[in-house]
C-alpha cells in the first residue's frame, strides 16, 4: 500500500470516527440533561435541607458534561473540515479538542474508581433525613417531599434495621403503596444503573478519544509534508515589475479602443470607404 493509498484509508477513517464522536458527544449532553433536569434527579436536588450534600455533585456534574459535549462537537467538526480541506492548522485544533476530552475522562474515570457509591450514597442520605423529618411531624413540609421522593421512584418507605415500625411509618404505606418496593433499594437500583451507563459512555470516550487523536497526527503529519495528498499539482504567482502593464492581444486592443487606437493610415482608409455619411462609396483606395 502506497502513500496516497494509506492517506485516503486515514481520511475515511478520520470522517467515520468523526461522526462516532458527534454521536458520543449528544449521549454525554443527553445524559448530562438528564442527570441535571431529570425527575428522579431533580426531587433529590430540590429537597429543602440545611444541607443538601447533593446539590454541588449535581452542578458540577451537568456542567462537565455540557462542555465534555462541546469539545466532541468541536473536535469532530475541526477534524471533519481539516480532512476534506487538508488544512493543518485545523487538524491541529482538533488533536488539541481531542486530547482535552481524553484528559476530562482519565479524571472522570479516577474519580469513579475512587469514590464508587459516592453518589449513592449522598443520595440516599438525603433521603433518610427527608424520612426522618417527615415520620416525626407529618404536619410539616417535609411530608410532601417525602411523598414526591416515592411517587418518582416508585417506592414507600424503608425497612427499620430492627424489624418495629412506629405508627406514623407503619401508615406510610397503605393500599398499593404497600406493593411497592424499599425505597433504599429503589433509590439503589436505579443509581448504579445510571452509574453503569456512564462508566460505558466513558470507556468508549477514551477508546474513540485515543484512535482519533493518533488519526489526527497521522494525517496533520501528512499534510505538513504533503505526502500522498490528493493535490492536483502546486500554483506559484510570478513576480512582475512595477509600472509594467501585460501585453494585450492586438485584436482584443482594437475591440477596447475602437477606430481612436487604429493607425491614423487604417482610419483615413476607411472613412473613404464608407463615406462621411456612412454610405459605401466605392472599393477603398489607398493612399500614397
Amino acid at each position: 500500500m502506497g502513500p496516497r493509498s494509506r492517506v485516503r484509508l486515514a481520511k475515511c477513517q478520520m470522517l467515520g470516527t468523526g461522526f462516532f464522536v458527534l454521536l458520543l458527544g449528544l449521549s454525554v449532553a443527553t445524559m448530562a440533561a438528564f442527570t441535571h433536569f431529570g425527575d428522579q434527579f431533580a426531587v433529590i436536588s430540590h429537597a429543602s435541607l440545611e444541607r443538601n450534600p447533593y446539590q454541588a455533585m449535581d452542578h458540577w456534574a451537568f456542567y462537565v458534561g455540557i462542555s465534555l459535549a462541546g469539545l466532541l462537537s468541536l473536535g469532530a467538526t475541526l477534524s471533519a473540515v481539516a480532512t476534506v480541506r487538508e488544512a493543518q492548522c485545523l487538524m491541529a485544533g482538533g488533536f488539541l479538542c481531542f486530547a482535552l476530552v481524553f484528559l476530562v475522562l482519565v479524571q472522570v474515570a479516577f474519580w469513579r474508581l475512587r469514590n464508587p457509591t459516592q453518589v449513592e450514597d449522598a443520595m440516599l442520605d438525603i433521603y433518610d433525613l427527608v424520612y426522618d423529618q417527615a415520620v416525626r411531624n407529618p404536619s410539616s413540609a417535609r411530608w410532601q417531599e417525602l411523598a414526591a421522593i416515592q411517587d418518582t421512584f416508585l417506592c414507600c418507605g424503608k425497612t427499620s434495621p430492627f424489624g418495629i415500625l412506629g405508627s406514623a411509618e407503619a401508615n406510610l404505606c397503605q393500599g398499593k403503596e404497600a406493593a411497592r418496593q424499599d425505597c433504599l433499594q429503589s433509590i439503589g437500583s436505579f443509581l448504579r444503573t445510571h452509574g453503569n451507563i456512564t462508566s460505558t459512555l466513558t470507556s468508549i470516550g477514551l477508546v474513540l478519544m485515543v484512535y482519533a487523536m493518533l488519526l489526527s497526527a497521522f494525517l496533520w503529519l501528512a499534510i505538513r509534508s504533503g505526502c500522498g495528498l490528493d493535490r492536483k499539482g502546486r500554483y506559484a504567482l510570478t513576480s512582475r515589475n512595477h509600472g509594467c502593464q501585460p501585453q494585450e492581444p492586438s485584436l482584443f486592443r482594437r475591440a477596447q479602443g475602437g477606430p481612436a487606437s487604429q493607425d491614423p493610415s487604417e482610419a483615413k482608409a476607411f472613412v473613404h470607404h464608407w463615406g462621411p455619411t456612412g454610405h459605401l462609396d466605392g472599393p477603398p483606395r489607398l493612399q500614397g
